[in-house]
């Protein structure tokens, strides 16, 4: 039923998700090119980030519901290595974990949420893997705007309510639900 808990949850995950994805996809775009290997001191690059979250995205959401989340064609260490991309190859990258993720959200029923899944043998509720996942997703979102926005200096563009701006977002409250 359109209108269920289970449904609502269900869309509710898909929309954070969808969210954090908008942030850093608004923060890869005010890089340069030149930009998208530079580290952090201290930190990880844009790179890196989008290496790492798009191979963990494919491992934990191929097959979500029938095989553990870590595959064991993953290679996490390899995720985190230095590496010169160029925006293609860093948008390709991307593309492919977002894109397992949508598939396997999409092809979820209401009643697939009280099944289990298991991540490295411990087993979880698909809620609990779908909250884990937003939740590193969410993680790794603020370490690429934060990044950026040291990257780009002044050149920043806000990506929500910029300094100021509390008065004039007030006043169209509609963009918060998209």
């Amino acid at each position: 039923m359109a209108g269920s808990p289970g449904a609502a949850a269900l869309d509710a995950v898909k929309g954070e998700f969808r969210r954090y994805r908008a942030l850093a996809d608004g923060a890869l775009e005010q890089l340069r090119d030149d930009e998208l290997a530079a580290p952090d001191p201290g930190g990880n690059s844009a790179a890196v980030l989008v290496w790492h979250l798009s191979g963990n995205l494919r491992s934990r959401f191929t097959n979500f519901l029938t095989s553990d989340g870590e595959k064991p064609w993953r290679n996490r260490e390899e995720e985190f290595a230095a590496r010169p991309v160029s925006r293609a190859e860093l948008e390709e990258k991307w593309a492919a974990g977002w894109q397992c993720l949508d598939q396997a959200l999409d092809a979820l029923a209401e009643d697939d949420l009280a099944g289990t899944v298991t991540i490295r043998s411990v087993e979880h509720t698909a809620v609990e893997a779908l909250l884990r996942s937003v939740s590193h997703v969410a993680y790794h979102t603020g370490q690429l705007v934060a990044l950026t926005r040291r990257l780009r200096g002044g050149d920043w563009r806000y990506l929500s309510i910029p300094p100021g701006g509390s008065g004039e977002y007030n006043q169209n409250l509609t963009r918060e639900k998209g």
